[in-house]
């Protein structure tokens, strides 16, 4: 038996345009020999759509689109498609409307369904707004198999690898009970640092512990702030690593169940097997590359070695993939072809003018500089040269006279204030003014430029640089926006310089005042960082951060700025999520709140 995974990139709502990737896909496995295919999680509307399975005319176009694609597929192959089942009990018996379900198409017909027993409800994750749990784990046949079907969440469950009891269920649990010959999982699992493999290494232990082979097909693609990495893999019943599909590209490949041996082997097509333990994954989305606005992925330029001594840590590829492959999918699927940003000369818009460059090709990218009187030569000429490099289009619009103009309009009422924050910010509105008139004038997406640390104390200009259509980096620290940009820099990454060094090297500043750096309002970065990591991420106490050897006067103050700018991130652009606390669907913290 031959089963075939297919990592799509489906669009949210594009119930037809799915429903043909779907159908292409098909018709390559029944090319290659297939007896199933399996596709992602909700494939046919994709993931997530929200408050669309709201609409009874979107549920019901899902429903007669799924019976068409059933009786165009290869009719020798079974097909499983993730789709919504309405609940034909809830009138009668209360609960949700719809089943977030698995159907198996075949011979032109729907053969069997499937629903997801498990509903996330955290982070990015609403399920239970929206379906009704499946009630019990099932299988079908096919060549005298028994192959048991999970949905995304149905295989997060194992009491024994997460070391907690657990009160929702064990689906594979239940599917051993039955025999089962292989266990698939169609799946939506979103993207964050290390999160792939924790995945192998969940499934890698319920392959062994139950003595099951396991198929995962992932869900691959940017949606909003969501990006899904795919890395879709198998394992046999050693817990083996057979199949890796690729990382942030749509992919696909063909295994083999051997009745003999009743295991999974590997076909040798779609990314080379590797062990679990090879924590890297590398894959050719992850290497660094000037594209064509054609997407066809071939470099730009010749690339001349340099020596760099630079050693990126464990993580900077796989973000630096990440976000070049969330920026070309937003970009995509919201309709833009061009990008613009302002250039300030510092290392956030360095980072982002380098990501869009490499996500949707220089050609296309538009960088905005607006020196102020307080800008320095060194910002200009740095923001030039970033420029160059890249080889992205720019354009100079100095504010000094908005400046002065804002200065007259507003004297009499500062009459006898001092110089200050509102001063400050007006400089910040103007720039981000001027950005939102170009993206406006010629249909640019806006990207705004903030950090991680920034976004989190609310050293960012509402209605300023917080303008935009997407926040690029808003889930990135900025000390890994240092690290990111040294590794671009090293031979790891293009090998020779593209972000100039002394972007890297100055001490970073909003240039608002004279003489101002970043320090003067913040704590330096490496100790923020940290603060914030302890804070946001592994939701640590004052007493516990200060524990761990930071100032109890800084902490405090950090604590205090993130939460007196909720009301700024609550109106920010959406930002790609890589970290497993990110400012988006998934925060949800109230702006009108006491301190404790």
């Amino acid at each position: 038996m031959k089963i075939a995974i297919a990592q799509l990139n489906p669009t949210i709502g594009d119930i037809f345009g799915n429903s043909n990737l779907i159908l292409e896909a098909a018709k390559r496995s029944a090319v290659e020999g297939a007896n199933l295919l399996l596709t992602p999680e909700l494939s046919l509307i994709g993931y997530p759509p929200r408050d669309l399975l709201l609409d009874p005319s979107f549920i019901a176009a899902a429903a007669a689109q799924l019976h068409q694609l059933a009786r165009a597929l290869p009719p020798e192959l079974a097909v499983i498609v993730g789709t919504v089942v309405p609940n034909a009990d809830a009138v009668k018996l209360g609960g949700k409307s719809l089943f977030n379900s698995a159907v198996l198409l075949q011979n032109g017909a729907v053969k069997q369904v499937f629903h997801k027993r498990l509903l996330p409800t955290y982070d990015v994750f609403d399920e239970d707004r929206y379906f009704e749990p499946g009630e019990n784990s099932n299988y079908f046949t096919i060549a005298d198999r028994k192959i048991g079907v999970t949905i995304c969440e149905d295989l997060w469950n194992n009491e024994e690898f997460w070391g907690k009891r657990s009160y929702a269920g064990d689906p594979i649990s239940d599917l051993a009970k039955f025999g089962v010959d292989l266990v698939v999982n169609l799946s939506a699992s979103p993207y964050s640092v290390g999160k792939r493999e924790v995945r192998s290494a969940m499934l890698q232990h319920s392959a062994i512990r139950f003595g099951i082979p396991i198929v995962y097909a992932n869900q691959v693609g940017g949606n909003d702030d969501i990006i899904f990495d795919g890395s879709s893999f198998a394992l046999n019943r050693k817990g083996d690593l057979i199949q890796v599909l690729a990382s942030f590209e749509t992919d696909f490949a063909v295994l083999e169940y051997d009745a003999n041996k009743q295991d999974l082997i590997g076909s040798g097509n779609g990314q080379d097997a590797r062990s679990t333990s090879d924590l890297g994954w590398e894959c050719e989305a992850q290497k660094p590359r000037l594209i064509s606005s054609g997407g066809n992925g071939h470099l730009a330029r010749s690339i001349t070695e340099t020596d760099l001594s630079f050693e990126p840590p464990l993580g900077d590829a796989e973000i630096w993939a990440a976000l070049v492959f969330g920026v070309r999918d937003y970009v995509r699927k919201c309709g833009f072809s061009k990008v613009v940003l302002g250039l300030s000369g510092g290392i956030d818009s360095a980072l982002v003018a380098a990501i869009a460059s490499w996500a949707i090709g220089p050609e296309n990218v538009l960088g905005v500089l607006m020196p102020s009187p307080y800008s320095s030569d060194h910002s200009v000429n740095d923001a030039l040269e970033l420029a160059r490099n890249l080889g992205m289009a720019i354009e100079l619009l100095p504010i000094g006279d908005l400046m002065k103009t804002y200065d007259r309009t507003l004297a009499d009422l500062f009459l006898n204030t001092t110089f200050g924050i509102a001063e400050e910010n007006i400089q910040s509105r103007i720039r981000g003014n001027l950005l939102m008139a170009i993206s406006n004038k010629f249909g640019h997406l806006l990207l705004s430029t903030g950090n991680k640390s920034e976004m989190s104390v609310g050293y960012c200009t509402l209605y300023g640089d917080m303008n935009g259509g997407l926040a690029v980096i808003s889930d990135v620290p900025k000390t890994r926006v240092y690290s990111l940009c040294r590794w671009l820099n090293s031979d790891s990454g293009m090998g020779k310089e593209i972000v100039p060094v002394n972007i890297i090297s100055k001490a970073p500043s909003a240039e608002l005042k004279p003489g101002q750096i970043d320090q003067d309002s913040l704590p330096a970065y490496d100790v923020l960082d940290d603060i914030l990591q302890r804070l946001i991420e592994h939701h640590e106490c004052v007493q516990e951060i200060v524990a761990a050897g930071h100032d109890a006067a800084v902490v405090k103050l950090v604590v205090k700025l993130v939460t007196q700018s909720e009301f700024k991130r609550r109106q920010a652009a959406p930002g790609l999520k890589i970290s497993d606390r990110a400012f988006g669907t998934g925060w949800r913290m109230p702006i009108a709140k006491a301190s404790f």
